[in-house]
């Protein structure tokens, strides 16, 4: 159990790299289960373009969704959107930043999964050779079949070598490498394009103001910070609560099996440790204190301001004055005199 806790604490304190990590894994995995998928066109018309399609949407999409469902920042970037404002304002730029961070570790296996697919040219074959003009082919087949129902139905079996008419008047190796050719070629343009907006972003970032990223980026990791460090804090409380309790319990308890005995004397050797748990309960000693303390944390998080005099402007609630955060120290006045003599 030792080693798992200190590998749970190392990827919390490198949660970063390990996000990082996670979306490379989950791209290397968006290739191969594409190399392992079974591809079965179904060699119909209406049916192909949709089964095409799908193939190449639906899967980038899942794998987005499930870029953002492993990112442990999700939930945080939807408390702070969700939170009412209370005492401290909520910057739109941090928002925007939180969600521009998790978005683009989600694409990297979407990017991955289309450029695969693009490159191998199986699902455009199966997509776009209903649509193919034989005529491409250097092939005039309006003598050869009776109307253009035959002849979709024709085109819509180029991706399936068995049940194609080899008596159709044109080669279906031809025409499968015509559209693999253009399947690929939109491919290496996509790719082309992915890596030139990722050069621009990274690129033109330190074109524009610094201070703003900074402070986004700051304020970003406080929040994620301060999550942590309250949930810790209310482990701690709950621990320390839980442990007094069942002691007072247990002190009740023996209390009563040894009344009548007035001679005896139950021991009282952890008053120490209980005084110790009794100092983290931080004067909340009660299920009611708690709940309110819990219900104004949500509600109305305290101004971010660490001040002295900050304590001493709050209400009955728990929300702390908003005239606190303009609390200073005194102002000195000097007084010079000055002489002609």
């Amino acid at each position: 159990m030792d080693k798992f806790r200190m590998i749970f604490q190392f990827l919390q304190s490198n949660q970063e790299s390990f996000m990082n990590g996670m979306c490379g894994i989950l791209a290397l995995a968006s290739a191969q289960i594409y190399s392992a998928f079974e591809f079965n066109c179904p060699c119909l018309p209406r049916y192909n373009l949709l089964y095409g399609l799908g193939i190449m949407s639906v899967p980038p999409l899942v794998l987005f969704l499930l870029g953002f469902v492993l990112n442990n920042n999700v939930s945080v970037l939807a408390e702070e959107w969700q939170r009412p404002e209370g005492l401290r304002g909520k910057d739109q730029g941090v928002l925007r930043y939180m969600f521009c961070s998790m978005a683009q570790r989600a694409l990297i296996a979407p990017v991955i999964w289309i450029s695969v697919t693009l490159l191998d040219g199986k699902c455009f074959i199966c997509a776009f050779s209903e649509g193919l003009e034989p005529l491409t082919l250097g092939r005039n087949m309006s003598g050869l079949l009776p109307g253009q129902p035959e002849l979709r139905r024709l085109l819509a079996t180029i991706p399936c070598p068995d049940i194609f008419q080899q008596q159709a008047g044109f080669s279906r190796e031809a025409a499968a490498r015509y559209l693999r050719c253009l399947s690929q070629a939109l491919g290496w343009c996509f790719i082309l394009i992915m890596t030139f907006l990722a050069f621009l972003v990274r690129a033109m970032r330190p074109c524009f103001t610094q201070v703003a990223f900074l402070k986004t980026k700051y304020w970003s990791h406080y929040i994620d910070i301060e999550r942590k460090m309250f949930e810790e804090t209310c482990t701690e409380h709950a621990k320390s609560f839980a442990k007094v309790c069942i002691q007072q319990f247990f002190e009740g308890m023996q209390d009563e099996m040894v009344r009548g005995y007035s001679h005896y004397q139950p021991p009282r050797s952890h008053d120490t440790e209980a005084g110790e748990e009794q100092e983290k309960l931080f004067g909340i000693t009660d299920s009611e204190n708690m709940n309110k303390l819990l219900k104004n944390w949500h509600k109305c998080k305290p101004p971010l301001n660490v001040n002295t005099g900050a304590k001493e402007g709050t209400h009955q609630n728990g929300c702390a004055d908003p005239a606190a955060n303009n609390w200073t120290q005194p102002r000195r006045e000097n007084i010079a005199f000055y002489s002609k003599v």
